[in-house]
């Protein structure tokens, strides 16, 4: 009876191990896999779509047999009840951290608090969280670029062209007429990128006369719409357009295209992100210049700091600003360093 109650007892001890083997195998198991839920805001906006390309690139790349990376992405096409409900279900499919694009900067409170009762971080981008609800908890990070610094490239570019050309002032008052098309009202980065560009040409010693001002939503269609009734009120008085990115930008230019009006009569062009588009229109010297927002950059460090999170390796060799965000430069560019910009492959 004795040897018996050995025997069991000896099968229970090896019942044990092998269970716990096996719990430590699902653990490290999924330590190692990375499970990805991204939601944009509007994935028809150019620069996001190009940003998206390059998330995946960068993700495959750190992909390897001892770590699983799968991707899921939704987008929420301009609708934040849309994007919460996309978090829950990405969440419920068993993502382990989101990216996060978000609709409407000022009220991420439903994705933060379901992400956190699931312990599941957030790295949000491109659109940035106001500062207290970045506090909310510590699992929450932010990549992006600096909006200041993208309207004071633009404003500089602007600047130079305007100092090296004295036909750009065309009816000689010596003041610069302009109008803006901005992204989205009330939005942070479209308002700071405004703010930024004007007063540094004002700060530069240009002479400036606002004529008009027009809200784009960051949409080509909608620049070419509002630009037309610009131009129909202000017809040749034009003599610079700044644009919160080059879709506005772009699409100012269709607008004059449209109305027929001849190369020497058009203003100068500013816009900002270096889409594809943009770039090509550098190129073209349709736009006088644009300033190259880093996709690759900031996707390179949400994939690297995804891996570090989830695997817990790495996290402090990155370089954050106040323990959460990560900041990538801008760039300018003009027609003399377009081609430092332009994706050779293509």
């Amino acid at each position: 009876m004795n040897a018996k109650k050995i025997r069991i007892s000896c099968i229970l001890f090896l019942l044990c191990i092998c269970f716990l083997c096996g719990c430590e195998k699902q653990q490290s198991a999924a330590k190692n896999k990375l499970y990805v839920g991204i939601t944009y805001y509007n994935q028809s906006d150019t620069f996001l779509s190009q940003l998206n390309i390059c998330i995946r690139e960068q993700l495959d790349q750190l992909e390897n047999d001892d770590f699983e990376i799968i991707i899921a992405v939704r987008d929420a096409a301009g609708s934040q009840r849309t994007q919460d409900d996309q978090v829950k279900e990405l969440i419920d499919a068993g993502c382990n951290i989101l990216f996060v694009n978000l609709v409407d900067r000022t009220d991420p409170s439903e994705i933060i608090d379901i992400a956190k009762e699931n312990n599941v971080p957030i790295i949000f981008f491109n659109r940035e969280p106001v500062a207290e609800d970045m506090m909310r908890w510590d699992g929450l990070y932010y990549v992006g670029a600096d909006a200041k610094q993208s309207g004071t490239l633009q404003g500089e570019l602007a600047v130079d062209a305007i100092l090296a050309d004295s036909r750009i002032d065309r009816n000689k008052d010596g003041k610069i007429q302009y109008v803006v098309l901005e992204g989205e009202p009330g939005h942070q980065d479209a308002i700071i990128r405004t703010e930024s560009a004007v007063n540094t040409l004002k700060d530069n010693g240009i002479q400036l006369e606002k004529l008009g001002y027009g809200i784009a939503n960051w949409n080509r269609a909608q620049a070419q719409n509002r630009m037309m009734q610009i131009i129909g009120q202000h017809q040749n008085e034009i003599e610079l357009v700044l644009a919160n990115n080059d879709d506005m930008a772009l699409g100012a230019i269709d607008a004059y295209k449209k109305l027929n009006y001849t190369e020497s009569a058009l203003p100068l062009f500013f816009g900002i992100d270096g889409t594809d588009v943009g770039l090509q229109a550098v190129t073209d010297s349709e736009l006088a210049g644009t300033v190259y927002n880093d996709k690759e950059g900031q996707a390179a460090a949400m994939a690297k700091l995804a891996v570090a999170i989830i695997s817990g390796d790495g996290l402090e060799e990155i370089e954050f600003q106040n323990e959460k965000y990560i900041y990538l430069p801008y760039f300018k560019v003009t027609i003399d360093n377009v081609d430092d910009f332009t994706n050779t492959e293509s």
